[in-house]
């Protein structure tokens, strides 16, 4: 398996504390113990608002886990060039905006996105409340590769979710303790827009979470999405993260227990047979 959005919290290094809050340590043996149950031989440490823009932490972290791990950053818009390639040497892949915890300006924002992109080819992924997708359609559109974190958080935004999906957006299916949404509907919906577009994570440790992840959750993407499975927990990652696709036998055992089907595997759903955007707009976010 292939974690696609884990946190680590070491307190080697500076934390930042966001909106009063100051996580506790969650280091690579607490992550491992966690997930002993599971064949994890990859993932994407992710950096949240608490960590800021330093880079210590994260170059730690990927030159401990080693090879199939790959770094999601925040980066200062004055990070030069050089910075950026030599992070990318590091085992870092991606931008991470976080529109739900930490201000930014957008117009920066979306200059140091294609700036990094051209650079080091990274993509960016979105924190963000599924409310403010559709007013930042005119940011989105601009970003040449796009992931966004938990699902989209809401029901609402299913309808732009989809459509962002109909045009290459990746999602991780991570966070469902965090989600205000009928979990099972959305993969469904996402995984036959796009069988390439979910991203199995943990979301560990869960900060601030509803809930944090649970081992059932791994069942019931299996349950949501049947035959196939196996590119949602690890197949789409490898490929978005630019890492080896693992040949994989016909007839390969699941990875941790066997995964219920309960209903006939999903289809590719055309552009055409996308729901139609939500009656009433969504407010624009000032």
């Amino acid at each position: 398996m292939f974690d696609a959005h884990v946190h680590l919290v070491d307190p080697r290094f500076p934390l930042i504390e966001n909106e009063g809050f100051l996580p506790r340590p969650f280091t690579i043996a607490d992550y491992r113990k966690r997930m002993a149950r599971f064949d994890i031989d990859g993932g994407a440490v992710v950096s949240g608002s608490f960590q800021g823009t330093d880079q210590g932490f994260l170059r730690a972290a990927l030159a401990e886990l080693g090879e199939g791990w790959v770094g999601v950053t925040n980066l200062h818009p004055d990070t030069t060039d050089a910075e950026i390639v030599d992070l990318s040497r590091a085992g870092v892949r991606a931008l991470r905006f976080n529109l739900k915890r930490a201000a930014g300006d957008i117009a920066e924002l979306t200059m140091l996105a294609l700036r990094a992109y051209a650079v080091a080819g990274w993509h960016v992924e979105l924190y963000i409340d599924g409310s403010m997708l559709g007013s930042l359609e005119p940011v989105i559109s601009k970003l040449p590769v796009l992931s966004i974190d938990h699902l989209g958080m809401s029901d609402e935004c299913l309808p732009y979710l989809l459509d962002l999906v109909d045009r290459g957006a990746k999602v991780k299916a991570s966070g469902f303790g965090r989600v205000a949404m009928n979990v099972p509907t959305a993969l469904r919906s996402i995984h036959r827009v796009n069988p390439e577009a979910l991203m199995f994570g943990s979301d560990l440790p869960g900060m601030r979470a509803g809930r944090p992840f649970r081992d059932a959750d791994v069942e019931l993407i299996g349950e949501a999405i049947g035959p196939g499975v196996h590119r949602v927990l690890e197949d789409n990652a490898r490929a978005f993260y630019g890492l080896p696709v693992k040949a994989r036998p016909m007839h390969e055992s699941p990875p941790t227990m066997p995964l219920p089907r309960t209903e006939p595997p999903t289809l590719r759903m055309s552009r055409s047979e996308l729901p139609g955007p939500p009656t009433e707009p969504l407010p624009i976010i000032e």
